[in-house]
């Protein structure tokens, strides 16, 4: 039993939380984990931790290496599969079952769930019983779990169930993401689900439902491994449901209520954590008010009714209830004019670490950096600016010009323009450091470098 965990997705439907370069499964929205995080320890907890890979993007992957060695250090990072392209769900699965099959070595036959990083389920154990039973009794079938629909939603595709047979129904068809009318009658009838995008496979089964009906996918899959990474960027942007799933007569569908969400909006995140502020929030003749903080400010409602506030740490937004598909107009806006906000937030993550940035003048700017254990920046230097880097916690290797220098907590050291530089982290904890450049530009494209281990 494996699962294959999908997280190269760069959606912005929860700005300013999400951003492009830092989607919402690396986000902690509703408790100290992220999605991908809770996605990692409910399958960990039907089965180990080699059994569990993950597909993402280039972008992404020390994102994804980064967040699963802090709750799991002994996780191997052979298990984080890159596609070569990000190419939708049809290609990255079958990247993942060539990988599988002919790295891995796995039995062809074993059952695989491949499902998203960045949804919710609230019950979990319900969850994972389902998944057990759908795993045992999955044979050749192609499966995915349905979810019994509790409103007559409009954001979600519908599978209609058609016989029962044990615990599974086969699957009649997939029909689109309905109008309010035609979703009601759906809810009405009894007779669909919400297609929540979990499929269940083994290798086997997979790639003959790809010789069927993608036979474009099926033909490179045919070919060694190296020659399907070369030339998987040739490959269709399509996803497994159109590829394959809506054109299959081989798919059956396992029924479940547990709470599941696919956190797509803020009004969806204020449901599921029952509209608690997640906050230092004051409310004041207020009601139904939603707020979500990244940073410990006070935030006061006054005399004001069903409102969401989001407080990142360069934007705020402010919105009615029941109007979260504006945020789409939002970005937009923000990606028409170019704004920065659309990218990183004042915390941007690296394959190293993060840093956030305290203060930013013309002149100055001061950040918190924050390297991983066995980690280290990159060797590189700047033509522009000057660094001055204070220790606040752990113990670091610092190579400045032509020194090699150790420094702990309250020691520091000033690297001028123009000189070659390196952090490293020698310790068992994150290092941190204060770092203030000053000079007359300041920007992150003011570098040079000469070697760096990310092959960046």
């Amino acid at each position: 039993m494996y699962s294959l965990i999908l997280c190269g997705g760069s959606g912005t439907r929860l700005w300013p939380l999400s951003r492009k370069n830092y989607p919402k499964q690396f986000i902690n929205l509703y408790n100290d984990n992220s999605l991908l995080q809770e996605t990692f320890l409910r399958m960990r907890k039907i089965m180990p931790a080699n059994q569990i890979y993950f597909i993402t993007n280039r972008e992404n992957y020390f994102n994804v290496l980064n967040q699963i060695k802090n709750i799991d250090k002994n996780f191997s990072k052979e298990q984080i599969l890159v596609e070569p392209k990000s190419l939708n769900t049809a290609p990255a699965l079958a990247y993942a079952i060539k990988y599988l099959a002919e790295v891995a070595r796995i039995d062809i036959n074993a059952p695989i769930i491949a499902l998203a990083s960045d949804h919710y389920i609230g019950d979990i154990q319900t969850y994972l019983k389902l998944v057990k039973t759908a795993m045992s009794q999955l044979g050749d079938h192609l499966g995915t779990i349905g979810i019994t629909p509790t409103s007559p939603h409009t954001g979600y595709g519908y599978i209609k169930k058609g016989k029962k047979i044990d615990n599974y129904y086969q699957a009649e068809k997939y029909v689109e993401k309905p109008d309010k009318l035609t979703a009601q009658n759906y809810l009405a009838s009894g007779e669909y689900v919400w297609n929540a995008g979990m499929f269940l496979f083994n290798i086997k089964t997979l790639a003959n439902e790809f010789y069927q009906h993608a036979p474009e996918i099926y033909s490179l899959l045919s070919k060694n491994f190296s020659t399907f990474k070369e030339e998987f960027a040739t490959l269709p942007k399509i996803s497994l449901d159109y590829a394959v799933a809506e054109k299959s007569n081989n798919i059956i569908v396992f029924e479940g209520d547990f709470g599941w969400s696919d956190i797509g909006s803020f009004d969806s995140l204020s449901e599921i954590t029952h509209n608690k502020s997640q906050a230092n929030h004051l409310s004041i003749n207020s009601q139904n008010i939603f707020v979500k903080s990244d940073n410990g400010r006070l935030i006061v409602t006054s005399g004001v009714n069903d409102l969401i506030v989001v407080d990142s740490h360069d934007s705020i937004l402010i919105q009615k209830k029941g109007e979260s598909e504006n945020v789409k107009k939002i970005v937009e806006h923000l990606e028409k004019n170019e704004m920065k906000e659309i990218e990183h937030n004042l915390i941007v993550h690296r394959p190293w670490g993060k840093y956030e940035v305290l203060i930013e003048k013309s002149n100055h700017k001061v950040r918190k950096v924050t390297v991983y254990p066995g980690e280290k920046i990159g060797l590189q230097s700047h033509l522009h600016r000057a660094e001055h880097w204070i220790i606040i916690k752990g113990t670091a290797k610092v190579y400045n010009k032509d020194r090699e220098i150790i420094l702990s907590e309250n020691e520091s050291t000033f690297i001028p323009a123009r000189s070659w530089h390196r952090l490293e982290n020698i310790g068992k904890i994150n290092l941190e450091i204060i770092e203030v450049h000053t000079g007359d530009y300041l920007e992150e494209d003011d570098i040079v470098r000469y070697d760096d281990v990310y092959n960046r």
